[in-house]
């Protein structure tokens, strides 16, 4: 009994912090009944498309901690850096269909770059040398893809690639797998294609359900390192 009431109780704390629009988006008729279903497990938060817009934010943080508090949801466990040990809010995965996160870069060659060009340069502050595809070139700045160097250290397979040296590093954009922040919070997270698994951080500038754009990006991570 003494469960029973203590799952009544919650089941009335998530209806109201759901949006409480009645909309039946989620395969309910009521938010309530959603709630209810929820809390039984027989559905899931993402179902709630309104709880991922910014203005829920609050809301749907709230209710994510609430459902961890009742085991529906597993305790979160925030990635962390393997190079530096740093802990990071969330990884950054790629767009669907896509092979790694989308990077803004600010290449300082003045050579002509544009859209199918395979590049090679190392980002400023990594030791890493990276080949990339062009997505896009916007006056002078360079959407781009990574597709090595993993596979580009064989000596019998050609390939034609521009070296472009030093790029600055300016933003990424990606599908978030974690707890979501908010537009304008500065974070750390981890680019899920990293070869470094180094956390990186920056400024959340764009926010559409879990796809963000992440903006003013620094390998500097000013918080000390997770201790094992």
């Amino acid at each position: 009994m003494k469960n029973n009431s203590i799952n009544s109780d919650q089941r009335s704390k998530v209806v109201k912090l759901l949006p409480g629009f009645n909309c039946g988006i989620c395969g309910y008729a009521r938010c309530d009944e959603f709630a209810h279903s929820l809390m039984k497990s027989g559905t899931e938060l993402g179902k709630c498309k309104f709880l991922y817009q910014e203005i829920f934010n609050e809301n749907r943080n709230e209710l994510e901690e609430l459902l961890r508090e009742e085991h529906i949801l597993p305790a979160e466990k925030k990635p962390v850096g393997l190079l530096d040990g740093y802990e990071a809010d969330f990884i950054l995965n790629p767009l669907p269909e896509e092979s790694s996160c989308r990077e803004v870069l600010y290449p300082f060659t003045r050579k002509v770059l544009k859209a199918g060009d395979v590049v090679r340069y190392r980002p400023l502050g990594c030791p890493i040398i990276h080949f990339a595809k062009i997505l896009d070139e916007d006056n002078g700045l360079i959407t781009v893809h990574m597709i090595g160097p993993c596979h580009r250290i064989d000596p019998d397979v050609e390939f034609d690639y521009m070296d472009i040296g030093v790029c600055m590093v300016g933003g990424f954009e990606g599908i978030i797998d974690g707890k979501l922040p908010a537009v304008g919070e500065t974070i750390r997270f981890l680019p899920g294609h990293c070869m470094m698994q180094k956390v990186h951080s920056g400024i959340v500038v764009q926010l559409v359900g879990r796809r963000a754009v992440i903006e003013g990006i620094d390998l500097k991570v000013w918080a000390p390192p997770i201790k094992g």
